[in-house]
């Protein structure tokens, strides 16, 4: 093995070595039920690292080098409904008015995240009343 073969196998060991990934600061926002000045002390105390809790919105803001997982996994253990932040502003979203976006309880100009709305199938009348009523239908209805 030369010198070339030695260059080789130590730039092969290097670029085969696991690179560890370094975390990144993230912000997670959690919709927590909270009815007092009590319940939101109770959140603070539980998750470490808390912005902000506005009682109004019901939410929670958690700054800092953590797994969205474990955010939420810790405030369960008050006991509260929680769930991730469900709400986006109305203007990141395609159609705002679908059923399943639009939510009373949204805070004023958010709507529920809905992944797409055009895979979102709402249909008012149901496909067998429609094929009674079509022209191809030879049993069809001769009503119309």
């Amino acid at each position: 093995m030369g010198v070339e073969g030695t260059l080789d196998y130590i730039s092969d060991l290097l670029s085969n070595m696991k690179k560890k990934k370094k975390k990144q600061t993230q912000t997670v926002d959690l919709k927590i039920r909270m009815d007092c000045e009590g319940c939101a002390r109770k959140v603070k105390k539980v998750l470490s690292g808390v912005k902000d809790v506005d009682l109004k919105q019901q939410k929670a803001t958690v700054t800092g080098y953590v797994d969205p997982k474990k955010v939420l996994a810790a405030a369960q253990t008050t006991k509260k409904k929680v769930e991730l932040w469900p709400y986006v502003p109305y203007t990141m979203v395609a159609n705002p008015y679908v059923a399943q976006a639009y939510d009373k309880k949204a805070p004023p100009n958010h709507v529920r995240k809905v992944a797409d709305p055009s895979k979102i199938t709402e249909t008012t009348v149901d496909d067998r009343y429609s094929i009674m009523f079509s022209d191809e239908n030879p049993n069809a209805c001769s009503v119309m």
